[in-house]
């Protein structure tokens, strides 16, 4: 008996195997749940992380400001109490938001963390 193009293939299973085939062409979309709680998370995440890089720039930026003598001693102590004040603020919303202080350091790859 000779056999042009595939043999016929007889079996009781070949329907559950077609099935099954259809299925993985044909994946069924899968819906992104995503929880109250991890969202606001998240952007408290995202936001505590700027808003705590801006206060190491602008502590850096007070740093140099004072080592070259251009502000006033009043000014100094002002700054140092808003600063102390910012500080403050910025580790009550990360307790709020149930973040550790590594949760605000990003790891930028090759470029090392963040703050």
């Amino acid at each position: 008996m000779t056999w042009t193009g595939n043999p016929p293939v007889e079996s009781p299973a070949l329907d559950d195997f077609a099935r099954v085939m259809q299925a993985e062409i044909r994946p069924q979309p899968r819906r992104l749940n995503i929880a109250r709680d991890d969202v606001k998370n998240g952007l408290g995440q995202l936001v505590l992380t700027l808003v705590k890089l801006l206060h190491e720039l602008l502590e850096r930026q007070a740093i140099r400001r004072m080592e070259s003598g251009s502000l006033t001693d009043v000014e100094i102590e002002r700054l140092g109490t808003t600063m102390m004040k910012q500080a403050q603020e910025i580790e009550r919303l990360r307790q709020e938001f149930g973040l550790d202080e590594d949760d605000l350091n990003l790891d930028l790859g090759p470029l090392g963390k963040l703050l």
